[in-house]
């Protein structure tokens, strides 16, 4: 069964840092189920081959367990945790970046590198998306890291079975969100600017007109596609990765809580506290004495 030596492979290949000898080939191992925990998705593709995992996307949540994958088209801020992982039984999961480029390309091969959407940016998908994954799938990642063992292979074979999951992916049942990826007009592309855009400048105050017109939509394509594709506005998105920024500052900057929040774009400091304290549930004060007794090894 291709999932009985996804594990095993995964299993044994796992590495503290998640890092493998393929490039954008990650490995997840995790043996107890930490607190959700806030990130950004990256383009990726996901699955998973013992445990579960739950990411949060504004108020959508997707769960995905053994035998299914995710594929994130964006980059996002979500909030995840492992599910069903313990230390007899830990959580494994297998990670392949998406890169717009190799998505380009295959749909060029395969005749379909002019079907976009119309202009403007109709007919985005969701951001993020998931499903069953299908054998021919599952058995093509478990050629992937077979290669692990297989250094004099790996350089001329990883590249094409990586090819192989990416057709795999195009052609399935989420084969909509992952074309957009090589669409330079689709829906997702329109968006994708904007979210580039926003985290660049999350510390400045935008409106919302102006970041449609760099888009190339008009206002109300935009808002349709944006809260399409990341499950919340433009205003809200700003505001999670401000507050994402907030936390990582203050992992290295725990007595400046007033001066992290004015770096990420709040003013007011009561502000600040109030709506961090609602995403992360303590305020920025505690969370950053805990962050930094957890990044800096402080008993």
């Amino acid at each position: 069964m291709p999932l009985d030596e996804l594990r095993t492979l995964l299993d044994r290949h796992a590495r503290p840092d998640c890092t493998t000898a393929v490039d954008g080939v990650l490995i997840s191992k995790v043996d107890r189920s930490d607190p959700p925990a806030p990130s950004m998705s990256g383009t990726v593709l996901a699955v998973i081959a013992q445990g579960a995992k739950r990411l949060a996307l504004g108020d959508r949540v997707f769960e995905y367990g053994a035998g299914q994958y995710l594929v994130a088209s964006v980059d996002l801020p979500v909030t995840g945790q492992f599910l069903r992982a313990e230390p007899e039984r830990p959580a494994l999961g297998f990670g392949l970046t998406l890169e717009p480029s190799a998505v380009a390309e295959l749909l060029i091969e395969a005749g379909q590198g002019g079907r976009a959407a119309p202009r403007g940016g109709a007919g985005a998908s969701p951001g993020i998306a998931v499903s069953d994954a299908p054998a021919a799938l599952l058995d093509a990642v478990v050629r992937l890291l077979r290669l692990l063992d297989e250094p004099r292979d790996r350089p001329v074979l990883a590249p094409m079975i990586k090819r192989e999951i990416l057709w795999r992916l195009i052609t399935g049942e989420q084969g909509a969100t992952v074309r957009q990826l090589g669409l330079a007009d689709s829906g997702l592309s329109h968006v994708s600017r904007a979210v580039r855009w926003i985290r660049e400048h999350y510390a400045q105050p935008f409106r919302v007109e102006d970041v449609a017109r760099l888009s190339g939509m008009s206002v109300s394509a935009f808002y349709r596609n944006f809260q399409t594709v990341t499950a919340m506005s433009p205003i809200q998105f700003q505001k999670q990765i401000r507050l994402q920024e907030a936390r990582l500052l203050l992992a290295t900057r725990p007595g400046d809580v007033t001066g992290v929040g004015q770096r990420v774009g709040y003013d007011n400091p009561s502000q600040f506290s109030r709506e961090y304290r609602r995403q992360f549930g303590v305020p920025p004060s505690q969370d950053a004495v805990r962050l930094r007794r957890s990044v800096g090894g402080i008993p």
